[in-house]
């Protein structure tokens, strides 16, 4: 094979795509954790939570503290082990909004004005893995992965049909 420009991209683009279940998997068991530590750490301290989001003004803070808590918790052990991955990234990423939104309102505000403060704060990272996973969902390498192959197995083996040995006359 003659190596052109073309071939050497060709090759670059396989070789990138190789390591895209890989990537995939590691972004989901960093983030899916650190969702999951997250929000065990609001459910374990639902007080001090509670505290800290109704001086940030969010309506219903108690519930609204339980519900965020829950949403990072559970959502996070989802990503974790890639099941209903691109369900749970749903409310995560709308969690992540929602932090934004409140604890660092100012930073959003100055997007444009100071976009370093903006990638800097701390949902900025949240944000982006659980958005990678709802756009390229949790790669070969997840349940979501394992389901759909079990599921394809099953229908294939059900279409099958039976050959029989013909009947002697």
């Amino acid at each position: 094979m003659k190596f052109t420009p073309v071939t050497a991209y060709t090759s670059l683009i396989r070789l990138c795509s190789s390591l895209q279940p890989a990537l995939l998997f590691a972004l989901r068991i960093y983030w899916g954790w650190s969702f999951f530590q997250t929000g065990k750490g609001k459910l374990m301290n639902l007080d001090q939570t509670t505290e800290f989001f109704a001086t940030l003004h969010i309506p219903f803070p108690g519930i609204n503290a339980s519900l965020a808590g829950a949403t990072e918790c559970f959502g996070g052990l989802l990503l974790l082990v890639g099941l209903a991955s691109r369900l749970a990234a749903l409310p995560l990423v709308a969690t992540m909004i929602v932090a934004y939104l409140t604890a660092e309102i100012e930073v959003v505000e100055n997007i444009f004005n100071d976009p370093d403060k903006f990638t800097a704060a701390d949902p900025f990272l949240f944000l982006l893995a659980t958005v990678i996973v709802l756009v390229f969902g949790p790669g070969a390498l997840s349940l979501d992965r394992l389901i759909i192959r079990l599921r394809h197995k099953r229908s294939a083996a059900s279409m099958a049909v039976p050959v029989t040995a013909p009947t002697p006359a």
